[in-house]
């Protein structure tokens, strides 16, 4: 039986990554260096990036890293349980990245610089070379190095920008934070905004998918929970998904906080950059902190049928790469200066609502489509690119049967 924690998690996530995208599609106004939210704006665009700031901007994408991680476990085991060797579930994996990759330049290019298919699929490549088949000692230990060289730079940057503030340095501010970020929602050429989105895409997809650690940090954790079954069996792991809940949403919130009050101009001696590694830092612990709290919905809903919503939000994560791309088609040909530029009159508390409305749209899809037993688009083209064309060739491992409980799956020898 397939565990709904994960399915579950993933529909609510889109709505956070619908709601943290919306900014960038946004133009003619205003900016930060370091964000894409209006310095200037009314009551409700300041309630909203409140809320963004603290509870979703850089908390969406470690969440649905952490798991895409943990799905790539499962896949993983379900081949082996299913009877392909390592090495055919390894290729498997590897091919399904590399289209991810693709995926991704080709989501870029036509609509969304800001795609993280590719980004993920990049990193499930180094993640599945190096660490897939590694014991859990040496994944917690690469873990604890990775989150140590994190955190040290997350501080360092801090305690850097407090300096310059302290010193009173001349450090112009302003002028260095108006309208810094490019507005690629703003070029009113689609042809050259296609350049602009794969040059940005080029440069973001090795920058948020390898080097901002936070990627490969949250896949190397999603990989130990998912060996241990944490989100397939809620309940036995009910009381490390509280502490993981509790300590990691507040430690997330913490450090959206204080990029908030920078963000209001409560230190404006300091440079902008100086809290941006620290909030991206803290969206780590959120993330995680969030697919705890899924679990622990999961585990109630377990007890009893699942309602119209739990179906609904089920549906969208089964079908969450399709429900992904569907949104790059409802926001950028509306909202794009090229399209029908309501990106340019939309305020951001109504951006919000619009990208709401963007994410119910793909809950319906995704409901028609379960309703039907289809997979969504983007899921069936990827698995039959992934998997092997010749089905007299296809080791029964191929074959993707129901995923079996973390306890009974068998596993490949494990590596230190």
């Amino acid at each position: 039986m397939r565990a709904i924690a994960p399915d579950l998690a993933r529909g609510l996530m889109l709505l956070l990554i619908a709601l943290a995208n919306m900014p960038w599609h946004l133009f003619g106004r205003e900016t930060g260096l370091t964000s894409m939210h209006h310095v200037d704006g009314s009551l409700g665009d300041r309630i909203w990036q409140a809320i963004a700031i603290v509870a979703v901007d850089g908390r969406s994408y470690p969440l649905f890293a952490f798991l895409f991680g943990y799905g790539m476990w499962q896949l993983y085991r379900r081949q082996l349980a299913a009877g392909a060797t390592s090495l055919e579930a390894r290729r498997l994996l590897r091919r399904r990245h590399w289209w991810m990759l693709a995926f991704g330049a080709v989501h870029a290019a036509l609509l969304w610089m800001g795609d993280i298919v590719g980004a993920y699929g990049l990193v499930g490549l180094l993640i599945g070379w190096i660490f897939l088949e590694r014991r859990d000692r040496t994944i917690a230990i690469w873990a604890w190095v990775l989150g140590g060289l994190l955190a040290l730079g997350a501080l360092s940057t801090a305690a850097m920008g407090a300096l310059l503030g302290a010193l009173d340095l001349p450090f112009d501010v302003e002028g260095a934070d108006a309208g810094a970020i490019p507005s690629v929602a703003g070029m009113e050429s689609y042809p050259m905004s296609i350049l602009a989105r794969l040059g940005m895409w080029l440069l973001i997809t090795p920058g948020q998918g390898v080097f901002g650690l936070v990627v490969p940090l949250a896949i190397l954790l999603a990989i130990l929970a998912a060996r241990h079954g944490i989100l397939e069996e809620p309940e036995r792991h009910r009381a490390l998904l509280v502490r993981v809940a509790a300590w990691g949403i507040a430690i997330g919130w913490a450090g959206g906080a204080l990029a908030l009050a920078q963000f209001l101009g409560a230190f404006d001696a300091m440079p902008s950059w100086a809290l941006s590694l620290l909030h991206a830092a803290t969206g780590l612990p959120a993330g995680a902190g969030y697919a705890a709290l899924f679990g622990l919905v999961a585990a109630r809903l377990a007890r009893r049928p699942l309602g119209i919503a739990g179906r609904a939000l089920t549906a969208v994560g089964k079908r969450s790469m399709t429900s992904y791309l569907l949104q790059s088609v409802l926001f950028v040909p509306v909202l794009s200066a090229w399209g029908l530029g309501l990106g340019g009159v939309l305020t951001e508390w109504q951006g919000a609502l619009y990208a709401v409305g963007v994410w119910l749209v793909t809950v319906v899809v995704a409901v028609a489509l379960d309703a039907a037993g289809r997979r969504g688009p983007a899921e069936t083209l990827l698995r039959r690119l992934a998997y092997p064309r010749d089905a007299k060739a296809q080791p029964t491992g191929m074959r993707e049967p129901a995923a079996p409980s973390a306890s009974t799956a068998p596993t490949a020898s494990l590596r230190g």
